[in-house]
């Protein structure tokens, strides 16, 4: 639990001083490189890819698919990045079909393109015209639907929610979480208002609500990977938590439809 604490304090403020303060390319590249290093996570450390060329293709792919989202990803653009991605991945298959599989080849897809394709809902949240204010609402989300679970679950967590895939995940903490949530975007919308925009705290409440939900099912998914591997985390890098994927697994269900619910039903105006 200390180092979970210490290593919130220290990412806490990089996180606000990238997403608010740093020129979008900057933050998107940030973020790129993060997803990069997700990536490398997903397949090498797993296990499931170890072939050299692909992991460096998925990882490249997932930074060039920030940096395409900053840009308001175009279409265009981003069919002709796919494109050449795929050219890359199955050119290495026909190179040398008996040792590149093609279960190799979806999970490279998977791993450096679709997942990074939702996580990168972020960087097009940023590029929106109210982006800076809005941005951190997936962080708010996800992060204290994580922490109110944590929370919750640790002091009355009884029943189990899923004790196959994640063993110390409970219902108890599924509610708190999806409570927490639901909280963090009121007040984040009641901060809004006082920055003189119009809010809708039904959408608020509506964006916790679904996010907390989405978000456990993106925890479970990641966790079955880990499962099948044999891994307790995918990671070290950020003490206390484990690797990238550790601390974003739930993003990859809330980013994209943050974004969504932001186009559709925006929380402010």
């Amino acid at each position: 639990m200390k180092n979970r604490l210490i290593a919130a304090g220290v990412l806490l403020p990089v996180l606000l001083l990238v997403a608010l303060v740093a020129p979008k390319i900057v933050a998107a590249v940030v973020y790129g490189l993060l997803l990069a290093v997700g990536v490398h996570e997903v397949l090498y450390r797993t296990g499931l890819v170890t072939h050299f060329r692909l992991v460096f293709y998925s990882a490249a792919m997932a930074v060039t698919m920030s940096v395409w989202s900053c840009y308001g990803g175009q279409t265009a653009y981003g069919l002709l990045i796919v494109l050449v991605f795929l050219m890359l991945v199955f050119g290495e298959m026909m190179h040398d079909h008996v040792k590149v599989r093609f279960e190799m080849i979806a999970m490279c897809i998977t791993a450096g393109c679709v997942v990074p394709y939702l996580l990168t809902g972020v960087v097009r949240i940023l590029a929106l015209s109210l982006g800076r204010y809005l941005v951190l609402i997936p962080f708010v989300v996800a992060f204290l639907s994580d922490t109110g679970a944590y929370i919750i679950g640790k002091r009355f967590g009884k029943h189990k929610l899923s004790p196959v895939v994640s063993p110390n995940k409970t219902m108890e903490g599924f509610l708190g979480g999806i409570v927490a949530a639901m909280v963090g975007m009121v007040l984040y919308t009641l901060i809004l208002q006082l920055l003189q925009f119009r809010v809708n705290y039904f959408y608020a409440l509506l964006y916790g609500f679904l996010g907390s939900i989405v978000g456990t099912f993106g925890d479970l998914c990641f966790s079955v990977i880990k499962r099948q591997s044999g891994l307790k985390d995918y990671g070290t890098i950020i003490p206390g938590h484990g690797g990238v994927m550790d601390r974003f697994d739930s993003m990859v269900m809330v980013a994209p439809l943050m974004e969504a619910l932001l186009r559709i039903l925006p929380v402010a105006v």
